[in-house]
């Protein structure tokens, strides 16, 4: 259907014959500018005379019917190409330059010594023939050139002399013919008939179009069961489309319209109009193409990031395929701009006040930006950390050129931007090495001293036994005497990686030392009134009773042995590892 759909606006454009390319208007204004000239000719050639541009373009050809392709520039630059659109200047060119140097070998021209080097003169005619003069006239710049009517004459003059004489390719001194005219001498006289285009054109503009669509399917359905394979063999490829690499599909097809309307010899309308839209297509389809393979990399480097304990690769890697994302939007932007021959730098001149407005705008994007720099450089944070940023506390999920993304405890994203990043305190949590607890424990005044050491020591036995506390600094005192109760300060630390690990430590830790006030008959005040009435020592079968007099060596191995003895309960097995979610 896409085939069919180009192939009648091409029908519809070139009907139309209005309007076909505003660089065709501009173009003839040029030719009375010096600047745009220079541009024309692709260079700034001294041609003083008809014979300078004669032995030039002689001299150039010659170089190129020996292999040396680079001399073509040369040879064009001799070619009046004002009238012909900046878009296909380069393909008229050196069709035009190589049709003229077989017309020059065809015919009979003066000796190089016989041309003139006469400046005074207005025009000069090298060659006269019946479909057409080969005439050289000198333009603004007091540059001899072969004119723009002799330009647009050239393939019919080519044409009469072929008839007359026959032109033997690969003789000394020859150059090769273009495609299309090399084409169209095989085709039958009935084909060169034909509305609009001959007939052979056509057929050729059809033929291209199913070629580069037939390629653009296979091309598609070859690289997807490639990434398919590659899915099944690198886990890291799994989160990819299997259709990730179809624009390159799109590019080899539009690749391969534009090599193939290059063949056909179209006319220039019909060339521009065409030309034009396969250069877009070729322009995006390589920035999407562009942009797919870097989101190949992109996996693959996110998945060897996630198996290395550092966590600054996770900040780097979305960082840098988003540069590469933006240098592959610039270069294709160039590149676009190239093949349409549009000047970005006069353009970029050209906006003034809008420059200067641009950049006033950017000062925001580009202190974002110093920002990101700043987060790369000093790593204040890494991806998943624990941080509070002014007003706002969550883990990082993202860090981007302009913002930061954070994941709040209320599971909502805040995008903050990195300008920010450079004035705010950074307080980040999940930088601690320890996790700290500070807990004042409050028991009866009626606990014996005795029960208070043994109480202590066994808490301390307690830390000494847990995997995850830290062993070299912890306090466990008898603190302070308060109001309606004894505090005990417990003060301690656990090296756990995350906030889960510790409060399942941290429960496991409070949960033991409930159990051994149970056993050591410890128990906890709280601000109410009590009454008591005793009649007697109640005794506790379950517990060991505190003999009177106990040493204090003997309470301390009382609270040690009852710690052991807790501790073997509920620490049986393996050590629990950190708490791990799926990602």
């Amino acid at each position: 259907m896409k085939q069919w759909t180009f192939l009648l606006l091409f029908v519809l454009s070139y009907a139309a014959q209005a309007g076909v390319y505003p660089g065709a208007a501009v173009t003839g204004q040029q030719s009375a500018n010096p600047e745009s000239q220079t541009e024309t000719s692709k260079a700034e050639p001294n041609l003083p005379s008809p014979q300078a541009t004669v032995k030039q373009f002689i001299n150039a050809m010659s170089r190129v019917a020996t292999g040396d392709d680079d001399a073509m520039d040369k040879a064009i630059a001799t070619l009046d190409l004002s009238k012909v659109s900046p878009l296909i200047q380069d393909e008229r060119g050196q069709q035009t330059a190589r049709l003229l140097f077989s017309v020059i070998q065809l015919a009979e021209i003066p000796k190089l010594e016989a041309i003139p080097v006469n400046t005074q003169l207005e025009q000069y005619t090298l060659l006269r023939t019946e479909a057409g003069n080969v005439v050289l006239r000198v333009n603004d710049q007091n540059n001899w050139l072969f004119s723009s009517k002799t330009v647009a004459r050239i393939p019919a003059i080519f044409d009469a002399l072929t008839q007359q004489q026959t032109f033997a390719e690969g003789e000394e001194n020859t150059v090769s013919l273009p495609t299309s005219v090399q084409l169209r001498s095989q085709m039958p006289a009935v084909l060169k008939q034909g509305f609009l285009l001959e007939y052979w054109q056509w057929i050729g503009l059809f033929l291209i179009i199913v070629i580069g669509s037939i390629a653009d399917k296979v091309l598609a359905w070859v690289l997807k069961i490639n990434v398919s394979r590659w899915q099944k063999n690198r886990p890291a490829f799994e989160g990819l489309d299997s259709n990730v690499l179809r624009p390159l599909g799109l590019m080899a097809m539009a690749l391969m319209w534009w090599s193939g309307l290059n063949m056909l010899g179209l006319p220039d309308t019909a060339l521009v109009i065409l030309l034009v839209a396969v250069k877009l297509l070729v322009s995006l389809s390589g920035i999407w193409s562009a942009f797919r393979i870097v989101d190949i990399f992109d996996a693959m480097w996110t998945g060897r990031a996630l198996k290395t304990h550092n966590k600054f690769d996770d900040l780097l890697v979305p960082m840098v395929s988003k540069s590469l994302k933006v240098f592959v939007v610039v270069i294709g932007i160039v590149f676009a701009a190239d093949n349409l021959n549009i000047d970005v730098t006069s353009l970029l001149a050209g906006l003034g006040l809008g420059g200067l407005a641009f950049a006033l705008a950017a000062k925001d994007l580009l202190g974002n930006f110093f920002g990101s720099v700043t987060v790369l450089l000093d790593r204040p944070f890494s991806i998943g950390d624990w941080v509070v940023i002014g007003d706002i506390e969550g883990t990082v999920e993202q860090v981007g050129f302009r913002s930061t993304r954070i994941r709040t405890f209320y599971n909502s994203l805040v995008t903050m931007p990195n300008s920010i990043l450079t004035t705010t305190k950074i307080d980040n949590m999940g930088a601690r090495r320890f996790r700290r607890m500070k807990q004042v424990l409050a028991v009866t005044y009626g606990t014996s001293p005795e029960k208070i050491e043994a109480f202590c020591e066994g808490i301390r036995k307690i830390i000494q036994l847990h995997p995850y506390m830290r062993k070299d600094y912890y306090q466990v005192y008898f603190n302070e005497y308060g109001a309606a109760s004894l505090s005990i300060l417990v003060y301690v630390f656990w090296a756990t990686p995350d906030w889960s690990t510790e409060l399942r430590e941290r429960h496991r830790f409070l949960l033991d030392i409930l159990r051994l006030a149970k056993q050591l008959e410890v128990e906890f005040a709280f601000p109410t009134q009590t009454l008591y009435l005793k009649r007697g020592d109640v005794a506790h079968p379950a517990a060991e009773p505190f003999k009177p007099g106990m040493t204090q060596e003997e309470a301390l191995a009382r609270g040690q042995k009852e710690a052991e003895s807790i501790v073997s309960q509920t620490l049986s097995g393996e050590i629990p590892g950190p708490v791990e979610f799926p990602r």
